[in-house]
């Protein structure tokens, strides 16, 4: 692997898991209650928890490209939206945080361990680091939201602080 390659490794790893610009999205998640993620905000047209479940949605998709697979392209941006508002119970809930977090492991140790300016047989003009970025951008950008919205509902800073305050 080259140094070049390490280096961008290391700044999409960053990335993925949140560092400088934000907050570790690992911490600004598992404290969220089953009320919380389902809560109804009359300004914002998704709940956390249908962010959480959008995130992932796309997360495990780019995963599956980076794996050399083909996933199913949805018919309509909007199949990547859950209908429900919130989840069934704290331990669907637990799982759906879980997933979602595992799959970023995953993109740390593919970001870690594989030449990122490999090409994707299913995804033309596209590289192993393209993807990870968009990643580490996509969960980046809705985290903003999820803040947000806890701020909104006095639920912020999670425990142990967050940043900004």
């Amino acid at each position: 692997m080259s140094d070049a390659n390490q280096s961008f490794g290391q700044a999409l790893v960053q990335s993925l898991v949140g560092e400088r610009g934000h907050l570790p999205i690992a911490r600004a998640l598992p404290d969220i209650s089953v009320e919380l993620a389902g809560r109804v905000h009359e300004h914002m047209p998704y709940t956390i928890y249908q962010l959480v479940k959008h995130m992932h949605y796309w997360q495990q998709f780019m995963l599956t490209h980076i794996e050399g697979r083909k996933p199913q392209l949805p018919a309509n941006v909007m199949e990547s939206w859950p209908e429900e508002t919130g989840p069934q119970d704290e331990a669907t809930w637990t799982a759906d945080i879980q997933a979602f977090l595992a799959g970023i492991d995953q993109a740390v140790t593919i970001a870690k361990t594989a030449q990122l300016d490999d090409t994707l047989p299913y995804f033309p003009g596209e590289t192993i680091a393209g993807l990870l970025r968009n990643i580490a951008s996509h969960n980046s950008y809705h985290l903003g939201e999820i803040v947000l919205l806890r701020r909104f509902y006095g639920a912020w800073p999670p425990p142990g602080g967050g940043y900004p305050a």
